[in-house]
């Protein structure tokens, strides 16, 4: 583990999640340098207005792009007090390689994490393979989990007797992951979630305009998550939350901003 050295105060900050800017915006008011890692150019544009002391775009490049960015952090100011890892619940190859390049480093690491949450009327599931164990038969089902998987699950519901629907984000990766699935191309809507006039009109739109009686999500425990809650619940349709993987290791996890920052200020 390492101390704080001379007083500096220099935090990396990994986010995938929409508490990353406010968990930005709170360090900096409290005095620490921030440097925020993002993925895409898209995710960098909240921070754009923030005083940060850098901001890195783009994947890492496994355990050694990590260690490389710790490396020379060092060798510019001394290195990192901590490294907070807020990426996406679902990215668990990041978190992994962040243990593993901050043990072998000897950087302190800890984790920021939503809150887990299975909330009443929904049904949990492992992951999209258990999906096949189950028969939606006459059913339209909507697919909102994300490209990684979109292929594969498509092609397990439609195998149950589903009709199938997918909504993806706006970018390429995930429209040539729907192109490649099952679904006609009259039944994918690419659309960024929570847009419109008032949240979570489209998606609701869609839901009946296609007759939706089932959709398929993650347990992300974020507003999308809370959004698909609610348009079920409103719409009497069935959702399907596939389970938030746990991470392994022993990295400390924290659920709230505040509990994070107290652990941060005294570690």
């Amino acid at each position: 583990m390492q101390s704080r050295k001379n007083g500096q105060k220099h935090i990396w900050l990994l986010s995938g999640t929409g508490e990353g800017p406010l968990l930005a915006i709170d360090l900096i008011e409290k005095g620490w340098k921030v440097t925020v890692s993002v993925v895409s150019a898209s995710a960098s544009w909240p921070y754009l207005e923030l005083s940060l002391t850098s901001l890195l775009i783009g994947p890492l490049q496994g355990v050694q792009g990590i260690k490389e960015v710790l490396g020379r952090a060092k060798d510019l100011h001394s290195g990192f007090d901590w490294v907070i890892d807020a990426t996406h619940p679902f990215a668990v190859e990041i978190s992994s390689n962040l243990q593993e390049a901050c043990y072998e480093f000897g950087q302190s690491l800890i984790r920021f994490e939503r809150p887990l949450e299975k909330p009443p009327g929904t049904y949990l599931i492992e992951d999209w393979k258990e999906l096949s164990t189950h028969s939606f038969q006459g059913r339209n089902v909507l697919m909102a989990l994300g490209a990684r998987h979109l292929r594969e699950a498509v092609f397990v519901v439609h195998q149950a007797g589903a009709k199938v629907f997918a909504r993806v984000l706006p970018n390429p990766e995930s429209l040539k992951q729907a192109l490649k699935s099952q679904v006609a191309e009259c039944d994918i809507a690419v659309l960024r979630p929570l847009q419109g006039n008032s949240i979570g009109e489209f998606e609701k739109a869609l839901c009946r305009r296609w007759s939706i009686s089932d959709v398929v999500s993650r347990q992300s425990g974020g507003a999308t998550q809370q959004l698909w809650q609610e348009i079920c619940k409103d719409e009497n349709i069935d959702l399907w939350l596939i389970a938030r993987p746990e991470l392994v290791g022993g990295v400390e996890i924290f659920h709230t901003i505040n509990s994070l920052m107290d652990h941060i200020s005294i570690g």
